[in-house]
């Protein structure tokens, strides 16, 4: 195994690129990661993990033979790493082929929702509660960015996750025959504990704009959710986790 020891070596670069460029991760087909926990997890779920770099010393993990390994001591790990004071290791992913052949029984879409937290609770908590598919329309953060991953706490491995534009959408929910809902406080939206949203998918938008009259186009109703008068809007991912709570009954 190589011991790494200059800021400057390639694969040192490499990752440092990965972690901060999303042009860079889909021209490579590689995202990164962090965390022993999270390394046993993708390979449990069958991410194909290309490579790793250990601190200090490495372990014995089955299942990543074929990823080439590396070793740098703190100071180095640590410059490499996208996380702060990180236990390691860091590994690289190939970024899986999206499914968007499978049936879909139901989705949580989310629109223009750019925080990385928000968009990675929202896969951890699909996963929860076997939400058939999460997609991401307009500007959503980043799936593979390293915020968003550690987000789903391993979930990204698991929950299936699907980006589309507004005609793909359409086409995935004519196809999987998914009504939309979209989470809107209009004059003439329903109680959200009112509907059945079994075989449907829900639509929530950023907190601060909300849904786009686009994707409001494709919606059959819109929904709120009820809470006390005086209350604040609910932060996106809060909001499609109550959403997907109802959903799974």
């Amino acid at each position: 195994m190589e011991k790494l020891t200059s800021r400057k070596n390639e694969y040192i670069r490499h990752l440092r690129t990965l972690a901060s460029e999303g042009d860079y991760r889909c021209e490579r087909g590689e995202f990164v990661c962090d965390g022993l926990k999270l390394l046993k997890e993708a390979v449990q779920f069958g991410a194909e993990v290309t490579s790793v770099l250990w601190k200090n010393t490495a372990e014995k993990i089955n299942g990543i033979e074929s990823a080439k390994q590396y070793l740098a001591d703190r100071e180095l790990f640590d410059y490499a790493s996208p996380m702060k004071n990180s236990p390691g290791p860091i590994f690289t992913v190939k970024i899986p082929h999206e499914d968007t052949e499978s049936v879909i029984e139901n989705a949580l879409v989310l629109e223009t929702v750019q925080d990385p937290g928000n968009v990675g609770t929202v896969i951890r908590t699909a996963n929860a509660f076997g939400i058939g598919a999460v997609i991401l329309i307009g500007d959503c953060a980043d799936l593979y960015n390293p915020k968003t991953v550690r987000s789903t706490m391993g979930a990204i491995f698991r929950q299936r996750v699907l980006t589309a534009d507004f005609c793909e959408l359409k086409l995935l929910l004519e196809k999987n025959g998914l009504p939309l809902y979209g989470a809107a406080l209009h004059r003439d939206s329903e109680l959200l504990t009112e509907l059945s949203l079994k075989n449907a998918a829900a639509a929530v938008g950023s907190e601060g704009r909300g849904l786009s009259e686009e994707l409001l186009s494709l919606c059959e109703k819109t929904v709120f959710i009820p809470m006390q008068p005086d209350s604040e809007s609910l932060n996106a991912a809060v909001a499609a986790s109550v959403i997907m709570w109802e959903m799974s009954k």
